[in-house]
């Protein structure tokens, strides 16, 4: 059992080219006792977006606070704090800042989709 504050969990720079300006914390975890999956937060900064990719798992998404877009199905679809979305496994997608402010939402995986 683990009750805490996302404020307590440092942050993971993404250090990638495909990426800019995009941090990530893990909150829930085998660790923390999840075994199947792992429960993220992404922080976009302005101008921030994660790579264009696809994979064999799902993810479900809820968006704490900020504006941004996904890219999934060939387009971009608006994202602002309340909204949510899944990805399917095997879907090409990308979530990108559209705002000035932080993007920050949740992504929800199977343990392995965790990098």
């Amino acid at each position: 059992m683990i009750v805490s504050d996302q404020q307590q969990v440092a942050a993971k720079v993404i250090d990638s080219p495909e990426v800019r300006n995009v941090t990530m914390k893990v909150l829930i975890s085998e660790k923390e006792g999840w075994a199947d999956h792992v429960m993220r937060v992404f922080e976009l900064g302005p101008d921030g977006h994660t790579p264009r990719h696809r994979h064999a798992w799902p993810h479900i998404n809820y968006i704490l606070e900020g504006a941004g877009t996904l890219f999934m199905d060939g387009r971009e679809h608006p994202l602002q704090s309340g909204g949510y979305a899944y990805v399917p496994a095997g879907v090409e997608h990308q979530f990108k800042n559209s705002g000035r402010d932080e993007f920050r939402f949740i992504c929800i995986v199977p343990k392995e989709g965790h990098q």
